[in-house]
């Protein structure tokens, strides 16, 4: 089953979890699509040598395809505000969920406990897209774990 990693990747303690998280998830069985390590061919020719646009355009027609060929789409929820890239993706998820792969599973990992919104941790667009959100990294491997074969 292939996994779709959707999280911020902008600083060393985002990309180490994410490297960290992605082990455990590859260890129970799956095959993850991590973005800063999968995607990376992205930093090297002939893309570094494209204009930014372009480039841009790459970056998401890659992340797109591999979002579609997903099983499963997580979302690292945590931040102050949910990552805005990762939020685009899983409206790509969510809507292609609905119109071409409804067995798809969209969870979400929240072990933050900041509230973005006054009694709510979640924007609802965000909360009712998915179908499971866990609340700690050992409760999202338990509740992967019914997903291997």
């Amino acid at each position: 089953m292939l996994l779709y990693f959707a999280a911020p990747l902008f600083c060393s303690a985002e990309l180490d979890f994410n490297i960290n998280l992605t082990n455990k998830i590859e260890d129970i069985g799956f095959k993850v699509f991590l973005p800063q390590r999968d995607g990376d061919k992205v930093n090297k020719e002939p893309y570094i040598s494209m204009k930014t646009e372009e480039r841009a355009k790459e970056i998401f027609n890659i992340d797109k395809a591999n979002i579609f060929e997903s099983d499963i789409f997580l979302f690292v929820l945590d931040g102050r505000i949910p990552d805005e890239g990762a939020a685009v993706a899983l409206g790509i998820a969510h809507a292609h969920k609905e119109f071409i792969k409804n067995d798809r599973i969209l969870v979400g990992l929240h072990t933050d406990k900041r509230a973005a919104f006054i009694n709510e941790k979640l924007n609802p667009m965000i909360y009712s897209s998915l179908d499971y959100i866990a609340d700690s990294v050992e409760d999202l491997i338990n509740y992967l774990k019914k997903y291997i074969d």
